[in-house]
């Protein structure tokens, strides 16, 4: 099974090795056929610490790093 892709904005790099990517999905609504924007955060692994908030950045699933880290940064595109 292939892992999962995310893109997303860097909202935090103020951790060692970590950053906050904020991920938008958009949706429409069943009821209102309505687009519904909803946001989730997620903490990524980030080796080099290259990442700066605001980068548009990908992130891939991976085995747990830590108690919160289950997505490591795949590419910087900003």
């Amino acid at each position: 099974m292939p892992k999962r892709v995310l893109q997303g904005v860097v909202v935090s790099d103020k951790n060692d090795k970590t950053v906050v990517v904020r991920v938008e999905r958009r949706f429409t609504d069943p009821l209102l056929k309505k687009t519904v924007r909803r946001t989730k955060k997620y903490h990524a692994h980030d080796e080099g610490n290259a990442a700066k908030t605001g980068d548009i950045v990908r992130i891939e699933e991976c085995a747990p790093i830590s108690r919160n880290k289950r997505w490591v940064l795949v590419q910087d595109q900003a």
